[in-house]
């Protein structure tokens, strides 16, 4: 059998502008969700794979490669989904919002949020628990509060990432850091080095926002009129803060987050029939269909009615296509034919972590996966920072800088469809309020030019180089 040979640049490009022209299209000429040009350009990248000399077995094989990779975050999508459910059905969710209306105001809110997400994801190491708990909580305070929701996504945003990037018990990390064959803490340490001073610059950003926008859409009647009705339709008290609490509980014992989530779940149930007397076929209703209600307050109901893995179904079809796009081109050497040749060009360590960070953040678009987008720049470009004598942390954290970062700014990737879906903004709508994550890549790179937190093998620690 002849042997697959590695394609040439306008063969490697094919697929990629293929998609990108099919999404373009189909969306904005034909109204189309993004899952059916998805699946058009699978076709055409299947169509170029075989020209190379790829078998449909080596083709499927790189489809399904790609899927088995993120089926356990696939199964955390559906949990979660039934977690909300299940959450607002208890009282847990009303709960937290009728507490964080009493508690917070608008000047304080953006800051609030993103440290409280910040410090979920940390606990949890996950962006998309933190998302999925307090950051729908956060959302429909933010609507009491007549703050804008694509701002507040971009606050849960920040903050939970935040926190994932410097858990390890975050999937990114451990994936990070086990590409550049470094060990997990001193991979953590690394990228408090560009992770800290962004989030600091982030929060600032959110606390100026905060203090300008001031109570100009606050409405006092309005908040009122939410706490007021959630009373009505919810029993209140502290011991529906259980649930969040066991979440953390459990990630600082270190129970995998399948486990814990779902027993999470079923204390939200267990909790909807003793506080708010649900019964049982209710509660598991919720969990298929969301929590479903009408409190006749159209703010509230638009706050709470919401959750199930019915609506999480939309989001995993689209992870499902964007996965085996990536799993095609990565399969058959078209991502490393477009960006492999680059690296040769590149004469300066600034140069070397801009096209680190721009290739991670480009396959987030083109290879559609956060751990793809970790796993081929870090394989195609560690040569090149041990040629500079670089540290191998040094590599992790700039993968983390792009890829990690930017691969909930992407709708189709992962991570993007999942924030999206679980916040209820869409992802070009948050994007520009996601501080952190257009920070910390725009400071990486800066620090890289001007010799600031570079590390070396020979030293432990931080130097400064100059940088020709």
């Amino acid at each position: 059998m002849k042997e697959a040979r590695k394609p040439r640049l306008w063969e490697a490009l094919v697929p990629v502008l293929g998609m990108m022209l099919l999404i373009v299209v189909g969306i904005l000429k034909f109204e189309l969700e993004p899952h059916i040009p998805i699946v058009l350009a699978c076709f055409l990248a299947a169509v170029m794979a075989k020209k190379v000399g790829h078998t449909w077995d080596n083709i499927l094989g790189g489809m399904l490669e790609s899927i088995n990779r993120a089926l356990e975050a696939l199964i955390i999508v559906m949990i979660v989904g039934m977690l909300i459910g299940s959450w607002v059905s208890s009282g847990t969710v009303p709960a937290m919002v009728y507490y964080g209306l009493g508690l917070i105001s608008p000047k304080i809110f953006l800051p609030t949020g993103a440290i409280l997400c910040a410090v979920v994801s940390v606990a949890t190491g996950s962006a998309w628990t933190s998302a999925g708990t307090v950051g729908i909580a956060l959302m429909s305070i933010a609507e009491g509060l007549g703050i804008n929701p694509a701002l507040a996504a971009g606050m849960v945003i920040s903050g939970a990432y935040f926190g994932d990037k410097l858990s390890p018990l975050s999937d990114s990390t451990n994936v990070a850091a086990a590409t550049a064959e470094t060990p997990l803490y001193d991979h953590v340490g690394a990228m408090i080095s560009t992770t800290l001073p962004s989030f600091v610059i982030a929060l600032i950003i959110y606390a100026i926002v905060g203090i300008r926008m001031g109570t100009g859409n606050f409405d006092p009647s309005r908040v009122e009129l939410i706490r007021s009705t959630i009373l009505k339709n919810f029993n209140i008290n502290p011991w529906l803060m259980l649930p969040p609490l066991f979440v953390i509980f459990a990630a600082v014992k270190r129970i995998p987050g399948i486990p814990s989530l779902l027993a999470a779940t079923g204390l939200g149930g267990l909790f909807g029939m003793i506080f708010q007397g649900r019964g049982l076929g209710e509660v598991l209703q919720t969990f298929h269909h969301g929590f479903k209600g009408e409190t006749g307050v159209e703010v509230v109901d638009k706050l709470l009615n919401r959750g199930g893995v019915e609506s999480m179904m939309w989001t995993i079809s689209l992870i499902i296509f964007a996965l085996a796009f990536g799993g095609i081109l990565e399969k058959s050497g078209f991502t490393e034919a477009i960006l492999g040749r680059i690296v040769t060009k590149v004469k300066s360590i600034g140069g070397l972590v801009t096209l680190t960070i721009v290739t991670g953040i480009i396959c987030d678009f083109i290879l559609t996966d956060q751990y793809l987008s970790i796993i081929v720049p870090g394989r195609m470009y560690a040569k090149a920072f041990d040629d500079r004598n670089l540290d191998r942390k040094f590599l992790s954290r700039t993968l983390e800088d792009g890829a990690t970062l930017w691969s909930a700014l992407c709708p189709w990737n992962g991570c993007g469809a999942y924030q999206a879906a679980t916040l209820g903004v869409s992802t070009f709508s948050y994007l520009p309020y996601a501080f952190l994550n257009i920070i910390n890549p725009i400071l990486a790179i800066i620090f890289a030019y001007m010799g600031i937190a570079i590390f070396y093998k020979e030293k432990d620690g931080i130097e400064s180089i100059k940088v020709d």
